[in-house]
């Protein structure tokens, strides 16, 4: 009895430790996409130089609870922007459609497990190496289930629209995320009207 649960255990670590190697590998590459967005079947180291022409994907976003709140998380310490507030995103993996990275990256940031249909994507846009997906999501959600990943978020609040201006004029908020949601602004109140603005 005490040897085959032994073995099931070690066997357990294993494939534990297994699974969290192919894991920790697959998060060290993406997808490269030409200019028009298609895949090139290379993939990129993550950390190093982009190539010319070559093109990653980003996914964002913006947790609203039918009220006029956005859900925002905080930088944790030693991460760039640390200690500033942010919406949930992140750069999409090798082999990951758009849909899947931001359902894995809200899911690693905020425990919230939504299905990939569930995002409304509302804005694309393309900078020098990157393309970025917006995404929208209503989850009403307490604080309290919020389960932040340790060494990337160290904090969350619900934000009114008039907190959410007044943290971008105070510098509270990551100046990248800030463009982001001057840009968004009006699709996110059309979907999310506040019913009070404290």
């Amino acid at each position: 009895m005490q040897t085959a649960f032994l073995i099931a255990f070690s066997f357990h670590l294993c494939y534990t430790k297994k699974k969290y190697d192919e894991r920790s590998a697959a998060m060290e590459w993406n997808d490269v996409y030409d200019a028009d967005r298609q895949l090139t079947g290379k993939l990129h180291k993550r950390g190093t130089p982009w190539k010319k022409d070559e093109f990653g994907l980003v996914v964002c976003v913006w947790v609203y609870d039918g009220s006029g709140h956005l859900l925002l998380t905080r930088r944790a310490k030693g991460k760039s922007f640390a200690g500033t507030w942010e919406n949930s995103g992140g750069a999409a993996q090798a082999g990951e459609t758009s849909r899947q990275a931001i359902a894995r990256e809200l899911f690693e940031e905020t425990g919230i497990q939504a299905a990939e249909d569930a995002f409304e994507l509302i804005d694309t846009d393309r900078d020098r190496n990157n393309f970025y997906d917006f995404y929208c999501l209503k989850w009403p959600i307490h604080l309290k289930d919020i389960v932040l990943l340790p060494g990337e978020t160290d904090g969350v609040q619900w934000v009114s629209y008039g907190k959410m201006n007044w943290m971008i004029r105070t510098g509270k908020i990551c100046k990248i995320i800030a463009r982001q949601y001057k840009r968004q602004e009006k699709m996110l109140k059309a979907r999310n009207p506040h019913k009070t603005d404290g």
